[in-house]
């Protein structure tokens, strides 16, 4: 090539790069962009702001959840009492290892995993631990059993240390990847349950919650597990799971949520709606509060949120304002160290060794039997 043709390519790369340059400019100097007049153009409810007094908070949690459950949608009744079978039972050293499934009412058979600890003594604590997403369609309740985006086996681990665990697979993972309205598997077959659940009034969501909530049912019916003492945890979509369930139900007492605090307005503003999948998303929700008046919910037990500062799905600022949001339902009951969010600086979206200490950490100084009487005294 020669010294012309040199220079001419080397001018018309410049000039597209400077093109870009400007283009970008232009775009950032727009006010506002396409998402804020979204959002303004939006009926969008005001900030939510917890009660001042016990007995007001109190009511304004029951109104909460109430519209929750009605955002849901025309859920199917749950049964009290799930119908569970058990389909085998095997030794594992320090636990047993159940294999289970029951019949959710709604169209769906949802499997399951048990570890029981082999040495009790007494009824012991409990753990229901909620599976990520992660694209991960085949895995499900059996990562519980792998260190995949846990930095070890999560079950054999909380069995080891006298925890019973139980798992379940939601809908379109695990055992039920294929097994949705029209056998799709994958991304596929979730675009295809949300799609089936809007028809009939309902939503994927309100679904995956409601399995959760009859996991919970059976958990409580077991005859080892003190049904006082129980914990809910996850990573990603199984922290989401489990900051909702704890919303919605008041019989676990202790939580731990990794990587998916997520403040929804926040989200949107960060352009990172592409960072969640289409089960995450509660049609009219904005309209009457965010996701703090959710955790607040929680008040006044014991919850953790671990979040890395590099996680676009989980936006730093919607997490300060949740805290900032959800904290003096905590205050109101004097259990303001029930309530505790950690943001790792330089941390994306995996679960750190860090992370994991402060989960066994939080779980043992909260469920333990001891600790558990003085608390109640």
């Amino acid at each position: 090539m020669n010294n012309h043709k040199l220079a001419a390519r080397r001018a018309c790369c410049s000039l597209l790069v400077l093109g870009a340059l400007f283009a970008q400019d232009a775009a950032m100097s727009q006010e506002p962009t396409d998402t804020l007049r979204w959002l303004e153009h939006a009926p969008l409810a005001p900030d939510f702001r917890v009660a001042t007094t016990r007995k007001a908070f109190e009511k304004q949690r029951a109104g909460v959840r109430a519209t929750l459950w009605k955002l849901f949608g025309k859920l199917p009744p749950r049964p009290k009492t799930p119908k569970v079978k058990t389909l085998s039972r095997d030794d594992k050293g320090a636990y047993w290892l159940e294999r289970f499934e029951f019949d959710n009412g709604a169209g769906a058979t949802v499997p399951g995993v048990l570890l029981l600890p082999k040495k009790l003594s007494g009824k012991a604590p409990a753990i229901l631990w909620n599976h990520w997403h992660g694209g991960q369609y085949d895995l499900g309740k059996t990562a519980l059993m792998e260190s995949n985006y846990t930095p070890a086996a999560s079950g054999p681990t909380l069995a080891e240390r006298g925890y019973v665990v139980l798992s379940i697979d939601s809908y379109c993972f695990g055992e039920r990847n294929g097994r949705g309205a029209d056998g799709l598997k994958g991304g596929a077959g979730e675009w295809s349950a949300a799609k089936f659940n809007l028809w009939v009034g309902r939503t994927l969501w309100g679904m995956i919650v409601r399995d959760d909530l009859m996991a919970l049912d059976y958990l409580c019916s077991r005859p080892e597990v003190d049904a006082r003492r129980i914990g809910v945890t996850g990573i990603s979509m199984g922290a989401t799971r489990t900051w909702w369930l704890m919303a919605l139900d008041d019989r676990p007492k202790v939580a731990v949520a990794v990587c998916c605090l997520t403040r929804y307005r926040d989200l949107i503003e960060a352009q990172m709606l592409k960072a969640h999948g289409i089960y995450y998303f509660v049609p009219g929700m904005l309209n009457h509060f965010d996701s703090e008046a959710v955790v607040a919910c929680i008040a006044p037990r014991a919850f953790l949120s671990l979040a890395g500062g590099d996680d676009s799905g989980s936006p730093v600022p919607g997490i300060r304002k949740i805290e900032s949001a959800a904290a003096p339902a905590w205050r109101l009951f004097d259990k303001s160290d029930d309530f505790r969010s950690v943001i790792y600086p330089g941390v994306g979206h995996v679960y750190t060794p860090e992370m994991w200490k402060e989960m066994l950490g939080w779980f043992d100084s909260r469920l333990a039997l001891e600790t558990f009487t003085k608390a109640r005294k």
